[in-house]
């Protein structure tokens, strides 16, 4: 293999008490192996402490706010050992890291966790945006599979169904925001529901898994009427993002740049869409340093606008949504426009009945062209545009 072509793919599998992930971890391990990558597994780092004997009920909140500092530190730099192997490795790699930094964040209060954050010169887009390519959330069987969670066969857990559930948010909570982010919840049996989560780091990845695995799950969208107030929404976390779209050199092709952060802190993708493939269109993203993004901006194609927009993350009845709110200066044909999206393996009721009940809704437009974001930039009124995509 060419060393220049080989994949190094870091992921995050979190989740509630007994949401297969343990089990989860070990299929996906399988899967990979099979397909002749090598697999690093980074250990739990709380597990990896809490079993040297520290108790937190014997420790004072000084000490307890100590211990999750040096938690996180060593979190970073077992990570980072593994990542170091993974770079240096000559075939393509996957790295399945049991939680990750954010998970820390889920058990600090906020100013502490924003002292901690400040102490050790990090930040939040670094630490959930950048540092993992994929988060994978797996929901607690206390979230709608009652019968199925137990305390059994897992020596650290002792959680009723309660904790459980309230522990299953705020491990989703804090990773909100990550822009490849996927919540595997219990709508389907267990073996389908671990298919699913191999299934969506498959199509990250751009593997084609054939019939080995549950079905992609299908881009569904919604035009919102207004933006209501933020006390109605879940937890969500707000990114400001920028689209421009570049020269191609053949009409059939898209190549966008994306620019998405929050205070001050960013991350750079190069989206190349082609053209469909046995009637599947191919995309390929790849994550940029601001260098090249800087680099790539001088092929910006002057027939389309920049487009601005702010981008709102939750999770609502267990499915996480994209909420894109479009902003000046924009086409007139942007203005006030407030566009809602999910990924789903849901049949059209069940996923209708988990739509965000605060929000006016006014048609889906799923596959409609004039919602398409190629065809919202476009400088040229689309009456006179030949480029236009349908």
């Amino acid at each position: 293999m060419n060393p220049n072509n080989k994949k190094l793919y870091k992921i995050v599998l979190t989740g509630g008490p007994c949401g297969g992930k343990t089990t989860g971890q070990s299929k996906l391990c399988t899967f990979f192996e099979n397909l002749g990558w090598k697999v690093y597994r980074v250990p739990e780092t709380a597990n990896v402490l809490l079993s040297g004997g520290i108790k937190f009920s014997d420790l004072s909140e000084d000490q307890v706010d100590t211990f999750q500092e040096n938690l996180l530190k060593s979190m970073l730099s077992i990570e980072n050992t593994y990542f170091e192997l993974g770079k240096s490795c000559d075939q393509n790699c996957l790295i399945i890291c049991d939680r990750g930094a954010m998970d820390a964040a889920a058990y600090i209060p906020s100013h502490k966790w924003d002292r901690i954050m400040k102490n050790n010169g990090l930040n939040v887009v670094d630490l959930r945006d950048n540092r993992y390519d994929q988060i994978i959330h797996m929901v607690s069987a206390a979230c709608g599979a009652e019968d199925f969670y137990t305390t059994e066969d897992h020596a650290s857990r002792s959680e009723d169904v309660a904790l459980a559930k309230n522990l299953d948010v705020k491990a989703s909570t804090s990773w909100i925001g990550h822009p490849y982010f996927d919540v595997i919840d219990n709508s389907s049996d267990f073996e389908n529901k671990i298919r699913r989560m191999i299934a969506a780091v498959c199509q990250k990845l751009g593997i084609n898994t054939d019939d080995s695995l549950a079905k992609n799950a299908k881009k569904r969208k919604w035009l919102v009427k207004y933006l209501p107030d933020d006390q109605l929404f879940p937890p969500f976390q707000d990114f400001e993002v920028t689209h421009y779209y570049l020269q191609t050199y053949t009409k059939n092709m898209q190549s966008r740049l994306r620019k998405r952060g929050q205070k001050g802190h960013w991350n750079y993708t190069h989206t190349i869409r082609k053209p469909k493939v046995q009637d599947q269109v191919v995309e390929i993203k790849v994550q940029l340093s601001h260098r090249s993004y800087s680099s790539l901006l001088l092929l910006t194609d002057e027939k389309h606008y920049p487009i601005y927009k702010t981008r709102r993350c939750f999770i609502y009845n267990n499915q996480y949504f994209q909420m894109d709110i479009y902003r000046k200066p924009c086409h007139k044909r942007c203005k006030g426009l407030i566009l809602l999206e999910t990924h789903s393996v849901l049949e059209d009721q069940e996923l209708l009945d988990r739509l965000p009940k605060f929000l006016d809704i006014e048609a889906e437009v799923t596959g409609n062209a004039a919602y398409s974001m190629f065809n919202l930039s476009l400088v040229e009124d689309w009456e006179k545009s030949k480029i236009f995509c349908h």
